[in-house]
């Protein structure tokens, strides 16, 4: 009768812990961190190599790496603000090429359950830039700043830690030019996040 009481005894304080941390608020603010890689976009230039290979510079590719800051609403709906610094890169030991933007991101999320949730929002891209240095040097190419949209998915392994996979529908235009171009920067991409 005793080892009876004392499991039921156990067994209620480690109910009442759980409820207490499932019923704790969700950290309403935290920062984060990210690192990803994307692929897409029309072609804005090529590297040239001594060996014959060349390589690619295009719209919508590179790597990019974020920081911002995700707002937690209810069980459900969640927002993140980030600033983001996106780059494709070639480079040789004689010259590179490179194409820099910098986007800001606003999306708000649908929390499916714990692990999964998707999002959209809009993707404010400035100081576009297509230039090139040694023997790949040219003259900068500069693109007007650019409104885009977004959708996301992401799975947390972990409160902190996450994998999201995103769709951006992007295009830019050339700067000062009389005839404006306009060059799609379409793309996908994979990245991973730190939440502090």
């Amino acid at each position: 009768m005793k080892q009876a009481v004392f499991a039921l005894a156990a067994l209620a304080i480690a109910s009442s812990s759980y409820a207490q941390d499932a019923a704790a608020p969700a950290q309403t603010v935290r920062p984060f961190v990210g690192l990803g890689a994307s692929a897409g976009g029309d072609k804005l230039a090529t590297a040239e190599y001594t060996n014959g290979d060349t390589a690619n510079i295009r719209a919508g590719s590179g790597v990019y790496f974020t920081g911002g800051l995700d707002f937690r609403i209810n069980e459900q709906f969640s927002a993140q603000t980030s600033v983001n610094f996106h780059v494709d890169n070639q480079s040789a030991r004689n010259g590179d090429l490179h194409f820099n933007r910098f986007p800001i991101e606003a999306l708000a999320f649908y929390h499916i359950d714990p692990q999964w949730k998707i999002g959209t929002g809009l993707r404010y891209v400035t100081g576009a830039k297509l230039s090139g240095s040694g023997a790949a040097e040219i003259e900068d190419v500069k693109f007007d700043n650019t409104l885009s949209a977004v959708v996301e998915g992401e799975y947390l392994f972990t409160p902190h830690i996450s994998i999201k996979l995103r769709y951006v529908n992007e295009k830019f235009e050339v700067k000062n030019r009389y005839n404006k171009v306009e060059v799609k920067a379409n793309h996908v991409g994979i990245s991973g996040n730190y939440y502090f």
